[in-house]
């Protein structure tokens, strides 16, 4: 997938007890960064002296002066990289959030989406609660501010049970870290161990970047307290059936990364061998479309016998442009990104593989692109089904009149790209490519089913 485009909310990291606990931070969301562009924050605590520094940009631009990191003072810290779903994205909704409540510090770093935050914002608002930003993340500060709970964790997990959706999130406080992970497990979210230190993140390569070692998975439904007296784990929720994001294996998640307790660099391999078999093609090449589908594509490579080769460059270097986004400069966007590299694409059959389609809008052009480097034949192969429904649990995706695999049929979205063959994975089997039982998994984007009440689409709620 490209600027097509979704997004996951954010990538959220914290470390207890190290005396470079920022500077780790700020490495941790480093390698967190394609889980979100737009913002990042960190948050220290010395001594119950909490340290704040967020602003919008990406973790090197935010942290480009060592003097940033400097004055994050203390050996705990928790971290946060978004890219914005709900709420706006501005300076006031950059997390992490810190409040000051009964005389003590609490700040919290969210990735995932609340799908009854507007309900609890309107019942705290009529009890007299004050809202600064837009964000969900807020109502969870808020419902533990007014908990009765007599300890800090007590009024976490008071707050947490009254959420529903998906929220997996780090808490810090003056002298623990607190992880926490929703009933249905939505959103990745692992403990590791670095030294005497114990470190919580999105995915593990932001425990590989530090050296820290992977101990588990935070489990679904879990409140886990990092403290002075070790490791206390508590399942405050109601047991639920898991509803892991199936789209952190196909997009999200970094190859080299393991969520859910699976490896995804292996799971997207076996996405494009179960392509390659369900949908065969005659052809001299197979190209991914970098950096997301590689892997999948180099599956499909080996289980059709088709070479793999790379025919389309990605410039990684891509910022913002001072190009007006009004001149009529066509398919400038997309050539700043990628190049194709004619000599392997020139009078060859070629098999292009993606992870998904969104809008469909840079797929056409990407086609057109190949089309002029000389390519004979343009096969179109997607390791996933088409998108045809929004989500509600923490990924900006397009409304469902924007997305193309919900307003055409295949042949039609076939004879829009231009491709002389368009096929998709189907359901069940990208359902069966995880080794976990597919009844674990979220599905809604693909199939419209979700795992639990969702806000009304359409006037309806559709539930799986």
């Amino acid at each position: 997938m490209i600027d097509d485009l979704v997004h996951d909310k954010c990538g959220v990291f914290g470390i207890y007890k190290h005396a470079e606990a920022a500077e780790l931070t700020y490495l941790g969301l480093y390698a967190l960064q394609h889980r979100g562009q737009e913002s990042v924050g960190i948050v220290s605590s010395d001594h119950g002296v909490f340290h704040l520094h967020k602003a919008m940009g990406q973790v090197s631009e935010v942290f480009s002066r060592p003097e940033t990191i400097g004055k994050l003072t203390g050996d705990f810290a928790i971290g946060h990289t978004r890219y914005s779903t709900t709420g706006a994205s501005s300076l006031i909704n950059i997390q992490p959030f810190l409040i000051t409540n009964r005389s003590s510090n609490l700040a919290v770093a969210h990735n995932g989406n609340l799908t009854n935050a507007v309900d609890l914002k309107n019942k705290l608002d009529s009890k007299g609660s004050i809202f600064q930003t837009t964000s969900d993340t807020e109502v969870i500060l808020h419902l533990a501010a007014v908990s009765k709970g007599k300890t800090r964790l007590d009024r976490i997990c008071d707050a947490l049970s009254k959420c529903r959706g998906a929220f997996s999130l780090v808490f810090l406080t003056e002298d623990s870290v607190i992880a926490a992970r929703d009933p249905q497990g939505f959103r990745p979210l692992a403990l590791g161990k670095f030294g005497r230190s114990y470190v919580v993140a999105s995915e593990t390569c932001a425990f590989d970047i530090i050296g820290a070692k992977y101990i588990r998975d935070i489990e679904p439904g879990e409140v886990l307290e990092i403290s002075d007296r070790g490791l206390k784990s508590v399942f405050p929720f109601k047991p639920s059936r898991h509803a892991y994001c199936i789209f952190e294996y196909i997009y999200f998640a970094r190859p080299d990364s393991k969520v859910f307790g699976e490896n995804v660099d292996k799971v997207r391999r076996r996405l494009g061998q179960a392509l390659a078999k369900e949908h065969p093609v005659e052809a001299d090449i197979v190209i991914g479309i970098p950096d997301s589908a590689n892997t999948a594509t180099l599956g499909f490579s080996e289980a059709s016998g088709i070479k793999y080769e790379i025919g389309l460059i990605r410039n990684h270097y891509v910022g913002r442009t001072f190009i007006d986004p009004h001149q009529k400069i066509r398919d400038l966007d997309v050539r700043l990104k990628f190049n194709p590299v004619k000599g392997v694409l020139n009078r060859k059959r070629v098999v292009v593989v993606d992870d998904s389609i969104v809008r469909g809008t840079t797929s056409l052009k990407l086609v057109k692109m190949i089309r002029e480097a000389g390519a004979k034949e343009v096969h179109f192969r997607v390791s996933s089904p088409p998108i045809i429904s929004p989500c509600f649990f923490g990924i900006d995706m397009p409304t469902r009149k924007e997305l193309i695999g919900a307003n055409m049929t295949v042949p039609e979205i076939e004879k829009y790209l231009g491709v002389d063959s368009l096929r998709y994975l189907s359901l069940d089997a990208m359902l069966s490519m995880p080794a976990l039982p597919k009844t674990t998994f979220c599905h809604g984007c693909f199939s419209g089913r979700y795992p639990i009440k969702v806000p009304p689409v359409n006037g309806k709620y559709r539930l799986g």
